[in-house]
């Protein structure tokens, strides 16, 4: 007898936990579903151009590119990229003007320019549920000049989608 009471109850525990299992299941699968963009970091897309021709080229060298905090240290925004024809970098949303510096390598060579990028900081909503985000409207850019030879704004809207659009144009002097 106690061992059919100890497997009814073991059998009622098992039916509990499939009905609580459930339960949360249903529970969890009523919540609202949100489409937030996976891809929300806002980047700045910058085409690589030789000076000399205006036409589209490829990076020669490996570039790093670091930004300037507001606390006075620097983090890594770009990490030794090189043989590229565009590359990408994260634009802040708290400062009107972004420092960066350019490093780039080539064997011996090294140069390291600053690229001041102005901008307009512009809050975009997506839904409560949706961590904030904001695009920008590039107004001025301006660089030391070691390595670049200019840099001009292409398009000046910044938002999360840069798969197709080069906001600025990168003109590279020749040091070959």
């Amino acid at each position: 007898m106690r061992n059919h009471n100890h497997q009814a109850s073991s059998v009622r525990r098992q039916r509990l936990l499939v009905l609580l299992t459930a339960v949360s299941g249903l529970l969890l699968g009523a919540c609202s579903s949100i489409d937030c963009p996976v891809k929300n970091k806002v980047r700045a897309v910058y085409s690589i151009r030789r000076a000399t021709t205006m036409a589209a080229d490829t990076l020669k060298d490996t570039l790093y590119v670091r930004s300037k905090r507001a606390d006075g240290s620097d983090t890594l925004l770009l990490n030794g990229s090189s043989k590229v024809l565009q590359f990408s970098v994260q634009v802040s949303y708290n400062r009107p003007e972004d420092t960066l510096f350019f490093n780039f390598r080539n064997g011996a060579y090294n140069a390291v320019d600053t690229v001041w990028l102005k901008k307009d900081d512009m809050p975009h909503f997506e839904s409560v549920d949706c961590n904030p985000t904001y695009f920008h409207r590039l107004t001025a850019v301006r660089s030391t000049n070691h390595a670049i030879d200019s840099i001009t704004i292409n398009n000046p809207t910044v938002t999360y989608d840069d798969s197709s659009t080069q906001h600025l144009y990168l003109y590279l002097k020749s040091h070959n």
